[in-house]
């Protein structure tokens, strides 16, 4: 699993829940402050289209699952703990959260919708989830300015600044955050910055920071609780707010998930993660066939629960990641199985980027690629698609 996924909000928002119904783990579940101390890990799944039918086989994979021709391939989802106003001072679980959250890729930040608990977590009427959107974004936009500042600080004390560019400093003080120079150097022209930081104020400091943070922490936001309709008049004012253009939101019910998965494993109803619609196969009784009549509906309403959809989009989307198989351009079999692995790539990852997130001797003796579907050659530089199927021949 190259990619983790980290979980924020709020306690009592139904963070674990969402938790709960993406792993299909069993960590505590309440509605009081919380509920969650230490990080919670598990495996999450997003959906391929599995390519072994193209190639008149069965795939036999090494992690993961395939049904019907969808492969599942896993991702690290890690539910954190300690998300309150001041967390980036300490207050509450604050240093844990932080550093908890430090080794995420990108983040979703499960908020109730339906306005239903306030800013500690606690039932209320009316609380705008704005504040919750906010809220962290502030927090995470503070941690990396005070990171940012000692960056500046060592800039302002090195011997001779005229020797030493500004973004090698920043993104050596900011490494933690899988950043590199050309990032920053690209960052402080964005904000129009001059790349002399005795000309910049206050504001640009903080500009930078929260350009920083925005591009080595996107943020999905899962809209959850929206099987109410609070949250839905939510929806319709938040979404379409330009403040949060910059966000992308999916429409959840962590709930309706975790209720079909349950189902489904008692043998009570047909459902594949991620689908807009199920089958009652088993015999429920007449309050379990009401609340399923309730999640039929907002499925439909909705093209799924949500929970599978905000994993997915944000890898795929927000990340940009695309999954890659390894292959056999002559055929032959592997003798441990077929189509047993399936990787997940950044953007713009080339052959020689697929070779070496194989295996870095893979990586190191590597000739050529050939696309498995037309015997063509590719050069170790040859950007790779979506879906490809690659061999890589190596002296490995």
């Amino acid at each position: 699993m190259s990619y983790t996924v980290g979980l924020v909000g709020k306690p009592s928002v139904g963070k674990s829940t969402f938790f709960n119904a993406a792993t299909m783990n069993d960590v505590p579940e309440g509605a009081y402050p919380f509920t969650t101390i230490d990080p919670s890990v598990g495996e999450a799944y997003v959906r391929v289209d599995c390519a072994a039918p193209e190639f008149d086989t069965e795939c036999t994979p090494s992690v993961g699952y395939c049904d019907d021709g969808t492969r599942f391939v896993p991702v690290k989802l890690v539910d954190v703990a300690g998300l309150i106003p001041g967390a980036h001072e300490g207050h509450g679980l604050g240093n844990q959260f932080l550093t908890d959250l430090n080794g995420a890729d990108a983040l979703v930040h499960v908020v109730d919708f339906s306005g239903a608990t306030d800013a500690e977590g606690e039932p209320t009427d009316d609380h705008d989830p704005r504040d919750d959107i906010d809220f962290l974004e502030d927090e995470l936009d503070q941690w990396y300015l005070e990171i940012l500042g000692k960056g500046l600080d060592k800039y302002a004390d090195a011997y001779d600044t005229a020797a030493t560019d500004i973004e090698v400093v920043l993104a050596e003080q900011m490494s933690a955050f899988r950043t590199d120079k050309d990032e920053i150097k690209q960052l402080i022209r964005r904000c129009d910055l001059s790349f002399d930081p005795a000309t910049w104020d206050a504001d640009d400091e903080f500009t930078l920071a929260r350009e920083i943070r925005k591009a080595t922490k996107p943020i999905l936001v899962a809209a959850n609780k929206m099987d109410t309709p609070a949250a839905q008049a939510n929806w319709e004012e938040i979404t379409t707010d330009p403040e949060y253009d910059h966000l992308t939101f999916v429409p959840t019910s962590a709930h309706a998930e975790k209720a079909l998965k349950t189902a489904s494993e008692t043998g009570a109803v047909d459902y594949t993660p991620g689908d807009d619609a199920f089958e009652i196969v088993g015999e429920v009784s007449a309050e379990q066939e009401q609340g399923l009549a309730a999640i039929e509906e907002f499925l439909a309403e909705y093209g799924g629960s949500g929970v599978q959809t905000a994993i997915e989009t944000t890898l795929f989307d927000v990340l940009g990641v695309f999954p890659v198989f390894p292959g056999s351009a002559d055929g032959q079999a592997d003798p441990e199985g077929e189509f047993r692995d399936c990787f997940l790539l950044p953007d713009g990852a080339t052959t020689a980027d697929f070779a070496h997130h194989i295996h870095s001797d893979i990586g190191d003796g590597l000739l050529h690629g050939v696309d498995c579907r037309d015997g063509r050659q590719i050069g170790s530089d040859h950007e790779l698609a979506p879906r490809d199927v690659i061999e890589l021949v190596t002296t490995a």
